[in-house]
């Protein structure tokens, strides 16, 4: 039961630190300080991918008739649905530069970066741009305010700043959508192909992580998953739907500051303190 709890937190803070641009394995590595699962080291590093499933499957529950590429028509059956097949289209080009740079150099890319410091630095950095972009966007309209409206090359190049999220502590989310604004989309559909790009993404790491580890779980860690997953899922949805409320009528800053002061405690806990 104890286990069940713990994952029941840490599905929480993933449904949420996966959706705000504040990092999630910033987070996760400050809650496996204080909040170790008892499992084995293979299954808690397929556990934190995995348990991204429950978060993908709000993005979908909330945005399926933007997403699901056949529509139902009374008397006619379902027809294809032209909006949502380009939608996926430009999904698929935005996943390409991550998709190349990750077959090539994941690996890599982990061994060298994958500790506090290199986390805790990114936190701040990203943080301090946050501030920079949003003030300088202040002066700025959108070119961008319908996600139809986004061009094939935008999205390449949303995906491109995805390239960054790599690195741990970027955040996935924050790196699209510092790219998006910069690149001239308005915050909300910045937002809202992050969310939709982060489907064939996370799906994939997630199958991935479950092929390495195999099918062979306890029933123990089968109810950790599930735990993770579900709450993930429920917490999603209330984030997205906070944070795309939030950003009707407030800017990206706050995330921002709330990175600096989070890279600061991971810089102090692992090397100061």
């Amino acid at each position: 039961m104890i286990e069940i709890i713990k994952a029941l937190i840490i599905g929480i803070v993933e449904g949420i630190t996966e959706w705000l641009p504040i990092s999630s394995t910033g987070h996760m590595i400050l809650i496996d300080e204080f909040l170790k699962l008892d499992v084995s080291d293979n299954f808690m590093e397929m556990f934190l991918v995995v348990i991204q499933l429950g978060a993908i499957l709000a993005v979908v529950l909330l945005y399926w008739n933007k997403l699901f590429p056949f529509k139902r028509h009374r008397g006619r059956g379902f027809e294809a649905d032209k909006d949502a097949f380009i939608l996926w289209s430009k999904i698929v080009v935005a996943t390409i530069p991550a998709m190349i740079i990750g077959l090539l150099f994941e690996e890599q890319i982990d061994a060298l970066f994958f500790n506090p410091l290199t986390v805790a630095s990114t936190l701040i950095i990203y943080g301090i741009l946050f501030i920079i972009v949003e003030r300088h966007n202040h002066k700025r309209r959108p070119t961008t305010t319908d996600i139809r409206d986004l061009s094939f090359l935008t999205t390449f190049l949303i995906g491109c700043f995805q390239v960054l999220a790599m690195i741990p502590g970027t955040s996935r989310s924050g790196a699209t959508i510092i790219g998006g604004i910069l690149i001239g989309t308005s915050r909300t559909v910045a937002a809202e192909f992050t969310f939709f790009l982060a489907i064939p993404v996370m799906a994939g790491a997630s199958l991935l992580k479950v092929l390495h580890f195999g099918f062979d779980f306890t029933g123990t860690e089968l109810a950790i998953l599930i735990t993770g997953m579900a709450t993930a899922f429920l917490t999603s949805i209330v984030a997205i739907k906070f944070l795309l409320g939030y950003i009707k009528n407030h800017d990206f800053e706050v995330f921002g500051v709330y990175r600096i002061v989070l890279g600061v405690i991971v810089l102090g806990y692992f090397f100061l303190l």
